[in-house]
């Protein structure tokens, strides 16, 4: 009897959960079909009050592409000859790799002289302070590495670099006298100190990889690969190529230096770290097949479609750019600020994606950057998982756990988020970002920490606790989407102005909407959750 009782209970329960899951999704088309017809009428009626909207080539020759965004401009202008530049580069690494049976040091040379042709061209002779701070952090590292201060000397070291950078703009040849000032002339096609942010993350990857191949290790690899279901199967995950130590002999000034070039990272990543590179030198990853790269390279493809018909139909970054977010309605703001962070998503995509592609090729895996889309993070937590993971592992591996872990985890992402902000630029409007991002995320942890001690007794206890869940991820992305906008586009000085826009009376009622949006994409997130947990 009970049995039948709790059937009928389990079925009702799935006509309810469909019946649900048939409304949200019937929300959520009504709701891009609006956006889509809205934002065509808002880039028709604005376009010509735009500025970085230059001739495009879908539909007509009269149709304008938004090239408003000086990164994905300069990205999708190179694509060209970065594709012959790093198709040729893999292919010469791979052909010397089997010809010559290349392993760890042949390949450490090999990419380096690669890389050096690569800095040559976008910095010229500004590659002499590149080599000249490395080479001193080499130093460093190697003379202090079993010092109880060295992790201070490393940071004091790198942090102290990557200020310096910033504030005098990557130095000039004249403060060294008149007999270098020429060189001045020769500073290649980029600015050194833009790229050296990242050269600072491998510099300081390498000082505590190397500090802690003096250690014993506590990683547990037996652990590991009976948990790890791409382990069990013979292949090489990253986390076991990053936690287990390299060899001594791998700590080797030619194999730093290439991996502080390596050229298809080069640029913008994605971060790896010294113990996954090193390893992978010596024997290239097993992790994807040939054919699972194809079809990488493919999806790709696709992205790259997806973004030039984005570009050529709406022109949110324009918006942004040339602050015309100020003359629109509320609705037409949240729409418009909507629009800026799925751009910006899909633009950092497509360049994370495609330099990793051309890192798989020559047979270095990095970690993947963005593996879940910007529309289904419901929570500060997994979003910053996902958006620059790579940089999150990072940070993980060489802050996180340093500073103490779960334990000062309140602490630690004041510190993190301030790290972050100072890494990519010093600008009070990052600062802004980051410090917003920690207001907001205090709550969160601290929600969190209770709702993973409460226990549903009945089914009403598990309705509430979903629903507030569901409340927890709106109000969590209105906070992310005012966070990013501060950050990127309208800056703290715009701040306000936003706040009394949405308190006037049409404001509200698109504040209403938007919440009731947010509600209805998180209710339909833990639908896809459980769909991913039931396949598993």
């Amino acid at each position: 009897m009970n049995m039948s009782k709790n059937n009928s209970k389990s079925k009702f329960k799935q006509k309810q959960n469909k019946v649900e899951l048939l409304l949200l999704i019937l929300y959520v088309i009504g709701f891009y079909i609006f956006c889509i017809h809205r934002s065509l009428r808002l880039s028709r009626d604005h376009f010509s009050k735009l500025r970085g909207l230059r001739v495009g080539w879908l539909f007509s020759p009269a149709r304008l592409n938004d090239a408003s965004d000086d990164q994905w401009r300069n990205f999708r202008t190179n694509l060209p000859i970065l594709s012959l530049v790093f198709g040729i580069f893999t292919l010469l690494a791979n052909i010397f790799r089997k010809l010559f049976r290349l392993r760890a040091r042949g390949m450490s040379f090999l990419w380096f002289f690669l890389s050096l042709i690569y800095l040559s061209y976008l910095h010229g002779a500004c590659i002499l302070f590149i080599f000249l701070i490395a080479s001193s952090n080499f130093l460093l590292v190697k003379i202090f590495a079993r010092a109880k201060y060295f992790t201070f000397l490393l940071w004091i070291f790198n942090l102290g670099f990557l200020f310096c950078n910033r504030i005098y703009q990557g130095y000039s040849f004249s403060i060294f006298g008149e007999y270098w000032e020429y060189l001045d002339n020769f500073r290649g096609t980029f600015r050194w100190h833009i790229c050296f942010n990242l050269v600072v993350l491998r510099m300081i990857s390498f000082g505590y990889d190397y500090h802690w191949a003096h250690q014993e290790s506590r990683f547990d690899q037996e652990k590991h690969i009976q948990r790890c279901h791409v382990c069990k199967s013979g292949k090489n995950c990253y986390q076991i190529l990053q936690e287990r130590n390299a060899h001594m002999n791998d700590y080797t000034f030619t194999t730093y230096l290439s991996y502080l070039v390596y050229a298809p990272l080069y640029i913008a990543g994605p971060i790896i770290s010294f113990n996954s590179f090193a390893s992978q030198l010596d024997v290239p990853q097993n992790h994807y097949s040939i054919k699972e790269v194809i079809w990488y390279g493919l999806r790709w493809v696709f992205g790259l479609c997806l973004m030039e018909l984005m570009t050529h139909l709406f022109y949110f970054n324009a918006f942004a750019t040339s602050a015309s977010w100020k003359m629109l309605s509320p609705m037409d703001i949240f729409i418009v600020g909507y629009g800026v962070i799925n751009f910006m998503w899909l633009k950092f995509f497509l360049i994370w994606r495609f330099f990793r592609f051309c890192s798989l090729i020559a047979g270095i895996e990095a970690p993947e950057n963005m593996p879940k889309c910007i529309n289904n993070c419901h929570d500060l937590e997994s979003f910053w998982k996902s958006w620059h993971a790579s940089f999150n592992k990072w940070i993980v591996r060489y802050m996180y756990i340093p500073l103490g872990g779960s334990q000062r985890k309140l602490i630690n992402i004041w510190v993190i988020f301030t790290f972050v902000a100072v890494w990519h630029d010093l600008e009070w409007k990052l600062l802004s970002w980051a410090w917003l991002t920690c207001l907001f995320f205090v709550p969160e942890l601290l929600v969190k920490s209770a709702t993973n001690a409460f226990q549903a007794k009945g089914a009403l206890d598990g309705f509430i606790f979903r629903e507030l869940r569901a409340a927890g991820g709106t109000i969590t992305i209105t906070c992310l989407m005012v966070a990013n906008l501060v950050g990127y586009v309208i800056g703290p000085s715009g701040f306000s102005w936003l706040i009394s826009q949405f308190l006037s009376k049409e404001g509200l009622n698109v504040f209403g909407f938007m919440l009731l949006t947010f509600y209805v994409g998180t209710k339909l997130m833990f639908h896809i959750s459980d769909a991913k947990q039931s396949m598993q």
